[in-house]
Formats: structure tokens, C-alpha cells, sequence
């Protein structure tokens, strides 16, 4: 498979959110899901494990842990959604295990060593936190970090963490 840009991963984030008509705050995550014809199920898993990936035959379905934070589970399927449309080839077969370690999955993914992890967390996030949707809500509030509720306020509204939220922030550059 070959590297995926952050330019091309925002840019099919924004298309599946246009595509499926989940182009709004927050993103629903079921129509992404169907225009996808993927299907997502809470699952039963120990602690650390936050979702699968399983692909066959160009079918995917998404296991995530029914015991973990919504916000959680909304990235864990997020980034699984990130796996299934940048790392599945055409007829490849795959099965992606994510453990959790606070929105990077794990130390290799939060190192930048784990180049598919990394995708699907930059996808995850603009999956979620779209960049335009996101900017004009911060114009619209006048988002100010010195207002302690103002990180809080932004991520409910987009039914993210907080911490995904800041490093989205920081990503975009949107910090002020």
C-alpha cells in the first residue's frame, strides 16, 4: 500500500462525509458506515483493546469494545473506517487489532513508526472533526483557550475527546 498524505487523507474524509450526507456536527457515524456497507457491532474485550477490522472478500465488519467511553468508541470506529478505506486493497483479506492507548492506539502509532496506525488516526480525526467545520464553529464562538470551558465545550459539540480535540487543534493549526 502505498503512504497516504495528510492532504489526500483529509480530502477523503471529506468526500465519505459528503458522499454518505454526514457532513455535519457531530458526524453521525451509521451513514458513513453504510455508504461503506460496513457494519460495526459492540464487542466484549478486555481493556485494552479497543476495535478490529476484520476484511474478506471486500467486506469489512468493526468490532469495538462496548465497555469503553462513547467518545472512544465513536474514534475507535472512526479509525477502523480509516483502516478499511486507505490499507484495504481490492481483493486483499486483512485483520487489523487496535489497542488503546490514548488516541495514538499505541507507542509505536503515537511515535509516527506505525505508518498505518497514523493514517487511520489522521483520518479518525477528519472523519470526525472536519477542518472547515471545525474552523468555522471556532469563528462562530470565538473559541479563546484561556477560557477553560472552551476545549471542554468544543469537543461535546463534536463528541470527541478532549484530547483528540486539542491535537486536532494542534494539527490544524488552530490553536490561539
Amino acid at each position: 500500500m502505498r503512504r497516504q498524505t495528510a492532504d489526500r487523507i483529509e480530502k477523503l474524509a471529506r468526500e465519505i462525509l459528503h458522499t454518505s450526507g454526514a457532513y455535519r456536527i457531530p458526524v453521525p457515524i451509521e451513514p458513513v458506515l453504510s455508504s461503506l456497507d460496513l457494519k460495526a457491532t459492540p464487542s466484549s474485550f478486555t481493556d485494552d483493546m479497543s476495535g478490529l477490522l476484520l476484511v474478506e472478500n471486500k467486506r469489512g465488519a468493526i468490532g469495538y469494545n462496548s465497555s469503553h467511553a462513547s467518545v472512544r468508541q465513536r474514534f475507535t470506529i472512526a479509525h477502523e473506517i480509516g483502516h478499511y478505506v486507505l490499507h484495504v486493497g481490492t481483493s486483499q483479506s486483512r485483520l487489523f487489532l487496535d489497542r488503546y492507548v490514548v488516541y495514538r492506539r499505541d507507542d509505536k502509532s503515537s511515535a509516527g513508526n506505525d505508518r498505518e496506525e497514523t493514517e487511520a488516526n489522521a483520518f479518525a480525526a477528519a472523519l470526525l472533526m472536519p477542518g472547515q467545520l471545525l474552523r468555522r464553529e471556532i469563528a462562530i464562538t470565538n473559541f479563546d483557550l484561556d477560557d477553560d470551558r472552551a476545549l471542554v465545550d468544543l469537543s461535546r459539540l463534536f463528541k470527541v475527546s478532549a484530547t483528540a480535540m486539542s491535537i486536532r487543534l494542534s494539527k490544524l493549526n488552530l490553536f490561539r
